[in-house]
């Protein structure tokens, strides 16, 4: 399964290691994504959704319903909810 927060879409970066003699080497930056179960009291189920830990802090704020509905109109939400 690919590396990709499920909500807001986030996915690895790319960068460089810098050793102490400068040289660089590619290597990639990944997103702190979490497996979370959310329960969404409208539809009366739990969804288990992989998101980052950024997205899990949004969620406490906002509430899911909330959440999941800017996604659809950003257009970054990939899970089938």
């Amino acid at each position: 399964m690919a590396r990709v927060c499920e909500i807001s879409g986030k996915r690895p970066r790319v960068g460089n290691n810098v050793s102490h003699a400068n040289n660089k080497t590619k290597r990639r930056f990944y997103p702190n994504l979490q497996t979370k179960r959310f329960f969404i009291p409208e539809e009366n189920k739990w969804v288990t959704l992989k998101v980052s830990a950024k997205v899990i802090k949004t969620i406490n704020l906002k509430g899911i319903s909330a959440v999941i509905k800017e996604a659809r109109q950003k257009g970054t939400l990939t899970a089938n909810i």
